[in-house]
């Protein structure tokens, strides 16, 4: 009789978040970031409960967040954005996705988009 089915290991997905901009202004912390996601990541229904399931690290200003799957980028985007509406800085920066594993936060472009405006009346 042959043994059990081996299981196979769970991917890991990497994501990054990308404070330079904010931080280097002044604007915000990202250590504020880091223990907000470590805070309100949820893993198996529960909040603060990240076990060996999910990994949150800092280097400088860029957020690590590493997980088994499943485990979705978007997620960390919308938590990244409950963040930045809570800590009143949602109507300054915003959260955009750089490449396939990263996010980045940048300021808003008003003038750019005022001079838009101007060009359509």
């Amino acid at each position: 009789m042959k043994g059990a089915p081996k299981q196979q290991k769970a991917a890991i997905v990497k994501f990054t978040l990308d404070c330079t901009v904010p931080a280097t202004d002044g604007v915000m912390e990202a250590s504020r970031l880091e223990k907000y996601l470590h805070d309100h990541i949820k893993v198996d229904g529960k909040m603060k409960n990240l076990q060996d399931k999910v990994r949150i690290s800092r280097d400088k200003s860029k957020i690590n967040v590493s997980a088994r799957q499943p485990f979705s980028k978007r997620y960390v985007k919308y938590l990244t954005k409950r963040f930045l509406k809570h800590s009143n800085l949602r109507d300054w920066l915003r959260v955009i996705a750089n490449d396939k594993k990263s996010y980045e936060l940048r300021y808003f472009n008003i003038a750019e988009q005022e001079q838009e405006g101007a060009d359509k009346q």
